[in-house]
């Protein structure tokens, strides 16, 4: 138990000052949006609704935003250049860094020890294991990238 309790510290730490710098320097690139070029853009009442929708309801989506993946980044940035008030954003970033450094401590953990179980009884089904994670990850990543592409037809109609 004490493993899990310090690696979840040591997570907790790590997250906030990850998703924290991520909201600072959304902050900051909001900050020199509203004085550059970008200013009559954001300055319309279309942006200033959504401005301060995510001001007022936002601390719900960063908190849950750490449940999951790859969201959570856009999500600390985003609160950051729309400018949500610290003290709607750091609960959320408190309770959502908890969760995640709960989850990641116990799940990660679990899958280290019976990875380490399994290296130490038969080598060769341990690096089965792993190869077949890394190939199921990098399909994943290759999925996604070839969906979001647009195919050769999308290009030429948008030429034209």
């Amino acid at each position: 138990m004490d493993k899990i309790a310090l690696t979840a510290g040591a997570l907790y730490v790590i997250v906030l000052l990850r998703a924290g710098g991520t909201f600072a320097v959304g902050w900051l690139a909001g900050a020199g949006a509203r004085r550059s070029r970008l200013a009559g853009r954001i300055s319309t009442a279309r942006f200033q609704r959504a401005e301060r929708a995510i001001q007022r309801w936002g601390a719900p989506v960063v908190a849950v935003s750490f449940l999951t993946v790859g969201f959570q980044t856009a999500a600390n940035f985003l609160a950051g250049s729309m400018r949500m008030p610290l003290p709607r954003y750091l609960p959320a970033l408190f309770v959502g860094g908890a969760a995640w450094a709960l989850i990641y401590a116990t799940a990660g953990l679990g899958v280290l020890e019976v990875l380490g179980r399994l290296f130490a009884r038969q080598p060769v089904l341990g690096v089965c294991a792993v190869a077949a994670l890394l190939l199921a990850v990098c399909g994943v990543v290759v999925y996604r990238r070839r969906r979001a592409a647009p195919s050769c037809g999308d290009t030429a109609a948008d030429a034209s």
